[in-house]
């Protein structure tokens, strides 16, 4: 590809002196997005508070141990504009560049949209209060070696009668926070959060004085739900655990969700951002469109029905909606035709992209979904053996997905979801590589269409013994370019706007149900394995993906949990 650059960011750069992160930004500056009602304006209403995402901090302790990468940074919100409150503070590790949120938040006259419901039980008291007092939950100033920036202290805030806190306040002084460092939320407009990611540890450091600090996001997730990430942490000491959660995140109770972009918006930003989809040099069984897969010989089979039925361009005639009862399944002709159809068809490839709503509709999720008519066998790796399976891991419909999650404060790229088999990861920006402006790439892994944010081997199984299914993945000339080859294809928030394909709306199953004879392809690779390895090798293969050991044919889109619910990570 002439002209092509590439961009990664490097954490070997991402610390500056003294062990604190670098700022990240994205290669290329936003561009002026269509205009609209509430995207990318700054400040999002969730019902009697707006709220806005400050990403400028200052520094107020960090702890690492010089040349290892490890440790801290603790920072306060700066440039909070006038009528907005801090909420708390913001921390992450030190090996990773400088990006991150929290939200400030101003009182707002309560929108007559609202129903009294709506509005919570507590709408006669205003939205945030100060807090009463501190509570000091760890402190750390007596070190004298130099793996310390000063002395920290982390502070709860005790929130008056009816109000939650939903950070914490970190000080280099011993002295109580003044009383207007932050604010406590009513209760009503707060929801539940969990703990994920944990930012330090410690004990892992060998500092003794147990202390850990974790990531916190709403407990429930997904399209509809209305949690909020304040962007805060929570922290633990000796004597308490993550499961004893003090603080909360916020709950959006504006139902018009105005913070979502419209129609021009999306294709603005798909256009933008849109990754390049790189497939393995050596792959076999490259994408294609679902129109020519159906035209090709995609065959339609019911059990009580005719033996395959010609599905038209459309899938028109496909049965529509209800359950995967195993009444049908789509599956592919013998011979040289089926065989055509298994290899794909990249010049006809589209991205899919499904919009909607993340964290109370505070960003947006773009799931890009790509089709690819056959999914290969898996290799199996043991050490510096490699075993090509001839057919454990085919199946015939293969859909997979990557997920863009979107600020609808600025409209920026924050992290992409790869999605991996049965699980996957949330990568930040600062850790993508990207092509051409704020373009990020994609590695689609070899024969099982896994994606991944860099090229190499990836193992799933155990790294640690060099056991598991190879996934591996590297830059070719087989590539989509989803900001131009996309097909937006479903966005319930917009009501009609997005058409839904008739094959959407199929929920059956993309392939016939096959039963492989893996346990016992399996039982002969362990055989020829030293005795002492087998025990392992076995309890790794026992905890790899299901569809590895024979399945029901893969389900669309649709059937997935992610389709309302959140990414699995």
């Amino acid at each position: 590809m002439a002209g092509w650059r590439c961009f990664c960011w490097s954490r070997a750069v991402s610390q500056v002196a003294g062990g604190e992160p670098e700022l990240f930004t994205l290669p290329s500056p936003l561009p002026a997005w269509p205009e609209g009602d509430g995207f990318a304006t700054g400040i999002v209403c969730i019902g009697e508070l707006e709220v806005l995402q400050i990403t400028k901090f200052q520094s107020i302790w960090s702890c690492s141990l010089l040349g290892e990468g490890k440790g801290a940074t603790f920072y306060k919100p700066i440039e909070i504009p006038d009528g907005f409150f801090c909420l708390g503070h913001y921390g992450q590790p030190n090996d990773q560049a400088l990006h991150g949120f929290v939200l400030v938040a101003r009182e707002v006259d309560t929108p007559k949209t609202l129903t009294s419901h709506q509005r919570g039980a507590g709408s006669e008291l205003p939205a945030l209060q100060k807090p009463v007092d501190y509570m000091l939950v760890w402190s750390r100033d007596d070190w004298t070696d130099h793996n310390y920036d000063g002395c920290g202290y982390f502070w709860l805030p005790c929130p008056p009668e009816g109000y939650r806190a939903t950070g914490y306040v970190v000080t280099d002084k011993g002295d109580k926070p003044s009383l207007e460092e932050v604010r406590c939320v009513r209760s009503d407009l707060t929801e539940t959060c969990e703990t994920h990611n944990i930012i330090f540890n410690s004990e892992a450091m060998s500092l003794g004085n147990p202390f850990r600090v974790w990531k916190i996001r709403p407990c429930t997730r997904g399209m509809w739900a209305k949690g909020v990430s304040v962007g805060t942490f929570f922290c633990s000491s000796f004597g308490s655990s993550e499961d004893d959660l003090c603080v909360t995140c916020l709950k959006n109770l504006n139902p018009s969700l105005n913070a979502m972009p419209n129609l021009d918006q999306i294709n603005a930003l798909i256009k933008h951002y849109g990754p390049t989809v790189y497939f393995h040099p050596d792959e076999m069984y490259l994408p294609s469109s679902v129109p020519w897969f159906f035209k090709n010989g995609a065959m339609l089979y019911s059990r009580d029905g005719p033996l395959g039925v010609a599905i038209d361009s459309k899938g028109s005639n496909l049965p529509q909606g209800g359950r995967n009862d195993g009444q049908y399944w789509i599956d592919l002709p013998d011979g040289d035709r089926g065989r055509h159809v298994k290899i794909g068809n990249i010049e006809s490839a589209e991205l899919y992209v499904h919009v909607k709503p993340a964290l109370g509709g505070t960003f947006t999720d773009l799931a890009m979904w790509v089709f690819c008519p056959f999914n290969g066998p898996a290799t199996v790796k043991i050490g510096p053996l490699n075993f090509p399976l001839s057919r454990i891991g085919e199946h015939i419909g293969d859909w997979e997905h990557f997920t863009l999650r979107i600020s609808n404060f600025t409209g920026e790229l924050w992290s992409i979801y790869f999605s991996q088999h049965s699980g996957g990861e949330w990568v930040d920006a600062s850790n993508l590589e990207y092509i051409e402006g704020n373009k990020a790439i994609v590695y689609s892994s070899k024969s099982g269409h896994a994606s991944f944010p860099h090229p190499g081997n990836y193992l799933q199984g155990s790294e640690k013994l060099g056991i598991g299914i190879r996934n591996d993945c590297a830059k070719s000339d087989y590539c989509v370019d989803s900001s131009v080859r996309y097909q937006i294809f479903a966005a319930e928030y917009l009501g009609d706007a997005v058409a839904l394909p008739c094959w959407l709306q199929y929920m059956r199953e993309w392939g016939p149900t096959i039963v492989y004879t893996s346990r016992s392809d399996l039982e002969k690779i362990i055989s020829f394995l030293p005795f002492n390895l087998r025990f392992s090798v076995e309890n790794i293969f026992a905890k790899l993906p299901v569809e590895l050991y024979g399945e029901e044919g893969p389900t669309g889109p649709k059937e997935k949990n992610m389709w309302e619910g959140d990414e699995r990570s």
